[in-house]
């Protein structure tokens, strides 16, 4: 799929296919425009570096979210964003339909970071619990029991409201609430 030094199309191509989840992920995580962009170049210059073989797209983007992961992290321990506060306060085009589902975006960025993250890539990417098990590094076990206290507090949070189709959390095929 690549030679040792990637290619101009191959990196347009990944940019193309991926970057959107790249973005949304990093956002997710760090609440800011400023940084997802930032983390959001970061993880492409790795790519255009790196002599990965990639089986096929979703191996490159599995990949790619793994970095945007681990550059989240890195990111978020450093001293200088442990300083700073994101300039935007008002929510972002990253967050999902959110015109229509704006309230329970708001739960879901309120989440603590580790139920955030495996809520944004279970039901906005769409990976299952092993997938995901494999991007954060942790058991899938750890990843159910993530979504089901996920969940849990999103429908604690949003009980209150007038609106019914807040009261859910949306399930994915396949997947009952526990």
């Amino acid at each position: 799929m690549q030679s040792k030094l990637r290619s101009d199309e191959f990196l347009s191509a990944a940019m193309e296919s991926c970057g959107d989840a790249v973005y949304r992920l990093a956002y997710c995580r760090l609440g800011s425009r400023a940084d997802a962009e930032d983390v959001f170049q970061e993880v492409f210059l790795r790519l255009l570096r790196d002599t990965t073989e990639f089986r096929d797209a979703e191996h490159l983007k599995a990949w790619l979210l793994r970095v945007t992961l681990s550059r989240c992290a890195d990111l978020r321990r450093s001293a200088w964003f442990r300083r700073t506060a994101p300039l935007e306060a008002a929510p972002d085009a990253a967050a999902p339909e959110p015109d229509s589902h704006e309230e329970l975006w708001q739960a879901v960025r309120a989440l603590p970071d580790d139920l955030r993250t495996v809520i944004h890539l279970h039901y906005v990417e769409g990976y299952g619990t092993d997938e995901i098990a494999g991007m954060v590094g942790c058991r899938p076990a750890t990843v159910r029991t993530r979504l089901h206290r996920a969940r849990k507090q999103l429908k604690l949070d949003l009980e209150g409201s007038d609106d019914e189709e807040y009261e859910r959390v949306p399930q994915a095929a396949g997947h009952e609430s526990p």
